[in-house]
């Protein structure tokens, strides 16, 4: 099994990506008993299914191919899927095994390609602020210089987090992990754009996408972009609640992360 240690370089021009991945086949067992009939990427806010917020703002920005990896109440998903009009949604199924974020873009990696590719998880998503933070994001990307670069949010940002944060960041914008015990302002806010060579060698298995961002920081090649409003997670019936209540305080156009 080879896994890729050194850095990987893209010598073409930066270029604002054309195609995604939504991270969509958890089981969502935090938000039961909601995800008891539906799977969690369908629950609803403001009357919206959360992986609609992702497809919306990934066609403002020009995605023409998206795919979405599903496990959990499969049919349901394509059923829904199968609405969209303005892109391509192609799905990657995981029906028979469940191979969580990292093992999920390996089976997807045929369907993505090689180009850098936004991803982006079904149940988190953000209320502008003077920007569109795909477009900042894709602004912001360097290949020549990143592996991943991720959308941070501080968590004065943020809405229905609970944690101690991901990472620290520097002037720069390289990321580091919080050291045990430590905190940190700076929440992955999930959402990146990933050069897929570097899941070259990687097995078809059950494995977090915490095992690349870890190959990228080892070579200083994992970077943040900072979120330009507020960041949204909805990860249990009770952050539901708390998402409404953020839109009945904001004025801001909404985007996915």
């Amino acid at each position: 099994m080879n896994r890729p240690t050194a850095a990987i370089r893209v010598t073409r021009p930066a270029a604002k990506p054309r195609t995604a991945m939504i991270l969509a086949a958890g089981l969502g067992k935090r938000m039961r008993p909601i995800t008891s009939t539906i799977p969690k990427p369908l629950v609803e806010v403001r009357g919206k299914a959360l992986i609609d917020y992702g497809l919306d703002a990934l066609a403002r920005n020009g995605v023409e191919r998206v795919v979405v990896n599903v496990h959990y109440m499969a049919d349901l998903m394509r059923a829904h899927l199968r609405k969209r009009r303005d892109m391509d949604v192609i799905i990657s199924d995981e029906t028979d095994k469940l191979l969580e974020s990292g093992g999920g873009i390996v089976r997807a990696r045929p369907l993505i390609g090689e180009d850098p590719f936004y991803l982006l998880n079904a149940d988190t998503f953000w209320i502008d602020g003077y920007r569109d933070n795909l477009d900042l994001l894709a602004d912001l990307w360097d290949p020549a210089k990143s592996d991943i670069t991720l959308l941070i949010a501080e968590m004065r940002q943020a809405t229905g987090y609970e944690g101690r944060g991901d990472f620290t960041m520097d002037k720069e914008g390289r990321l580091r992990r919080v050291a045990e015990r430590d905190m940190s302002p700076f929440i992955y806010a999930g959402a990146g754009i990933l050069n897929p060579a570097i899941f070259e060698g990687l097995p078809e298995e059950t494995f977090s996408l915490n095992r690349v961002f870890d190959t990228a920081i080892a070579a200083d090649r994992l970077y943040g972009v900072r979120l330009d409003g507020l960041w949204i997670t909805v990860g249990t019936p009770a952050a539901v609640r708390e998402a409404n209540e953020a839109f009945l305080a904001s004025t801001g156009r909404v985007q996915y992360a």
